[in-house]
Parts: C-alpha cells; structure tokens; sequence
C-alpha cells in the first residue's frame, strides 16, 4: 500500500510541473484524492459491499469533481490532472502510467450487462474532454486528443482524434517501449485529418487543372 502511494505521489511530480513539493500534493491535488478514495471503495466492493463502496464513491465525486465506479480497475502511476468532470465507469480497467486530463469519460454504450466499459493499456494519455465508449480495448501508449469520441479498439503506438475518433500516423515520431515509465504528454501537437484531407483535395484540383491547360494547349495546336 505504502509503495503504491509514493508511486502515486512520484507521478504527479513527473507529470505536473506546477507541483513543488509532497504536501502540496497530497493537500491540494483533487486527482490524487479520488486515487485514494476510489482504492478504498474499491477495496470493499472487491469485499462484496454494495453501498458503502457506493456512498465513498459519491464522496469522492463531491469532493473532487470525478467520478469513479467503485468496480473500476486502476492500475499504478495513473494520474488524473485537475480532473473536474471526469467519469469512469463500473467495468472500465486502466493500465499503468495512464495520463486522464478534465473531462474524460470512460463510458458506457447502452444498458446491456457485463463489460461494458473501455480497458485502457499502458502508458496512454486520454486528453481534455475525450470519449471512450464501450467495450473496447485501447493499446499500449496510445495518444487520445482532446475531445475525441472513441468508439473502437486502437492497437498500440497510435494517436487517435476527431469524432469519431480516427487513428493517424504520427511519422518520424518516436513511440516509446511499453515498460518506459516517461509518457508523452504533448497533446497540443496531434495532426490534423480534417486539415490534411483539404490539402490532399487541393493538390488533386491543382493537378486537374494543370492536365486540363495541357489538353486544351493540344487542341489548339491541332
């Protein structure tokens, strides 16, 4: 237990430059208490308990602003920064070393039974306001951008974004192995889809036009 709350403490170092020193940490990152809360609710649910899990979760959500389903599996190094709004549901499993910004949902799809929830792999960073949704499995460092809504499996080393969430290759950028403990959080520099389809549209029209020059440049020689 100890070992897990200086892991939780060390990655909010990592992570957060804003951080300055431990009891900082532990008296004002609303991340860091929902981790400890949702531990102890988890810790009774896995008891078979029903509603006092329940009512430390409600706390939680009070307390902090996120909201964590006491069934839920977190792994160790996950980090929830600021963390206002966040939502992760009942069957939803989280790896190690996992980055959540504000807003993130880890939800559901309809009201069927089971594992219904996303599982989340290793060093993978879900940014601002991003939606994953359902049963489906998200690799190992996986980049998510903001206000993405994820809908189905991303194999590992991908950056997903736009609605519905779209895998782009990030060239030349390195990914790191999966036992790497150093997360990529730079997610204000995904590509752009929309912006690269346009372009590619543009190119298409320029060449159009180019061949439609050298036909009529033909018929007027003739």
């Amino acid at each position: 237990m100890w070992r897990q709350l200086r892991r939780d403490i060390q990655v909010i170092f990592e992570r957060d430059p804003a951080a300055k020193n431990i009891l900082e940490v532990i008296l004002c990152y609303p991340g860091f208490h929902a981790i400890l809360l949702h531990r102890l609710a988890h810790f009774f649910y896995r008891k078979g308990l029903v509603l006092l899990p329940r009512l430390i979760s409600q706390l939680n959500r009070f307390l902090t602003g996120i909201e964590i389903h006491p069934g839920a599996k977190i792994g160790e190094g996950v980090f929830i920064d600021h963390g206002m709004g966040v939502v992760i549901g009942e069957t939803a499993e989280i790896g190690n070393n996992v980055t959540l910004y504000q807003g993130v949902t880890l939800g559901g799809t309809g009201k069927e039974k089971g594992k219904r929830h996303p599982t989340i792999g290793n060093n993978v960073v879900i940014s601002t306001g991003a939606k994953v949704l359902g049963n489906i499995r998200i690799g190992d460092n996986v980049k998510i951008g903001a206000g993405s809504v994820v809908l189905r499996d991303v194999p590992p080393n991908c950056t997903v974004v736009g609605v519905p969430g779209k895998v782009v290759v990030r060239n030349g950028r390195k990914v790191a192995d999966a036992d790497v403990t150093e997360i990529d959080l730079r997610h204000d520099e995904l590509p752009d889809p929309v912006a690269e389809m346009f372009i590619c549209l543009q190119r298409k029209i320029e060449r159009l036009e180019r061949r439609i020059e050298e036909l009529e440049g033909e018929r007027f020689c003739r």
